[in-house]
C-alpha cells in the first residue's frame, strides 16, 4: 500500500447546500450523486439535513445505514454546531455544552460516522470533558482550524497543549483549507463588482490580499472608507478577504492530532484545478505526514455566485474530486 492510498476521499454536503436549499435534490439524490461521482466517503450536517435533529427518528437512522449500502459508500464525518446561545437572555453552562456535544457522539455512533467535526470555538475544557465520552463510543472529535486562526494561533495551541497531555487518539483537530488560500478568490472580486463597489477598492482588495498587505482587523474599515468605500462595503470585506496564505509545512508538526481535512474551495477551473488554493502544494504535506484520515470536497463558491449566476455544485465537486484522486496518484 502506497502512502497516498491511505488517505480517503469524501465530499461534505455542505457543497450541495444550493440544491438542498431549493429542494432541487432531495438527500438522498445528493447522495446518490455523490456515489455516481466515485466518493467513497459522505459528511453530513445534521442539525441542516436530519430532521427532529439533535434527536435522530429510529426511521432516519435505518434509512441512513440504507443508503450507505444501497449506494455504496460510508459514513465519513458528522458536522458539529454547538448553538450555546440557543436559550434566551443566557448562553449554555458548560455542563449543558458538554451534554449538547455527548448527544452528537451518540449521533455519530448511530449514524457509524467515526468523526464529528467540532464548530472552531469550542472551549478546549469542553473538548477535555468529552474526550471520555469520545472514547467509551470510538468516535472523534476534530475541532475546526479555519482561517483567519491557523495552528500556531493562540486559541489552537491551548488545544494542542490539551492533546499533548490527554494522549487521547479521540481528540484533535480538523484543518480547512480555507488556511491555504494564496490568491483571493475572484468569483468574490467579480461579486464585489455587482455589489457596486468602488472598482479602485476592489483592485485593492484583489492585489493587497494577493500580496499579504491587506489591512487587517480594525484596521480594515478606516482603510476602505480612506478609498471612499461605503459601510456595507466593509461587510463585503470582511466576508471576502477572511482567508489567509499559511505554510502547509506547518500541518508536519501537528499530524499526530490532525483527525479531519476539509478541502475547501471557492472555483474549480476547466483543467480540475483550484483557482486560489494551490493544492499541488498542500497535498504532498499530507501524503509526507502520513496523514490517513478523510479529505472532504467543500465547496463554497455558491454563496458568491447565487445572486445573479447559476450553480452547479456536481460539477465543481466532480472537477475538485478529479483533481485530488490526480494530486493522490488513484488510478
Amino acid at each position: 500500500m502506497t502512502v497516498a492510498s491511505k488517505l480517503r476521499r469524501a465530499v461534505s454536503l455542505y457543497s450541495f447546500q444550493e440544491e438542498y436549499f431549493h429542494r432541487t435534490m432531495t438527500l438522498e439524490q445528493i447522495i446518490a450523486t455523490s456515489a455516481k461521482l466515485g466518493i467513497p466517503g459522505i459528511e453530513i450536517l445534521g442539525d441542516q439535513m436530519i430532521r427532529g435533529y439533535p434527536n435522530i427518528p429510529d426511521e432516519f437512522v435505518k434509512q441512513w445505514h440504507s443508503w450507505m449500502d444501497k449506494y455504496g459508500v460510508e459514513p465519513a464525518c458528522l458536522d458539529n454546531f454547538l448553538d450555546w446561545n440557543k436559550y434566551k437572555g443566557r448562553v449554555m453552562t458548560e455542563d449543558e455544552q458538554v451534554e449538547s456535544m455527548t448527544l452528537d457522539i451518540i449521533n455519530a455512533r448511530k449514524l457509524g460516522i467515526p468523526v464529528v467535526r467540532v464548530i472552531h470555538d469550542v472551549k478546549p475544557i469542553i473538548l477535555e470533558r468529552l474526550a471520555p465520552a469520545a472514547e467509551k463510543h470510538k468516535v472523534k472529535l476534530a475541532l475546526e482550524v479555519h482561517a483567519p486562526n491557523d495552528l500556531d494561533t493562540p486559541f489552537e495551541q491551548e488545544l494542542y497543549e490539551m492533546f499533548c497531555r490527554l494522549q487521547s487518539p479521540y481528540v484533535g483537530f480538523a484543518v480547512d483549507f480555507s488556511l491555504y488560500t494564496k490568491r483571493l478568490p475572484r468569483i468574490i472580486s467579480e461579486r464585489y463588482q455587482r455589489e457596486n463597489m468602488n472598482p479602485g477598492l476592489v483592485e485593492y482588495l484583489v492585489s493587497a490580499y494577493n500580496e499579504n498587505r491587506l489591512e487587517k482587523g480594525e484596521a480594515l474599515p478606516p482603510k476602505i472608507m480612506s478609498m471612499g468605500g461605503r459601510e456595507i462595503d466593509i461587510m463585503w470585506a470582511f466576508m471576502g478577504t477572511h482567508m489567509i496564505c499559511s505554510d502547509p509545512r506547518k500541518m508536519l508538526n501537528y499530524m499526530p492530532y490532525i483527525l479531519h481535512v476539509h478541502g475547501k474551495f471557492w472555483e474549480m477551473l476547466p483543467d480540475n484545478t483550484e483557482y486560489s488554493i494551490p493544492y499541488h502544494e498542500v497535498i504532498p504535506v499530507l501524503i509526507e505526514g502520513g496523514y490517513q484520515g478523510y479529505i472532504a470536497s467543500e465547496y463554497e463558491g455558491n454563496r458568491w455566485l447565487h445572486d445573479a449566476l447559476p450553480v452547479d455544485s456536481t460539477e465543481q465537486v466532480r472537477r475538485h474530486q478529479a483533481m485530488l484522486r490526480h494530486l493522490l496518484k488513484e488510478s
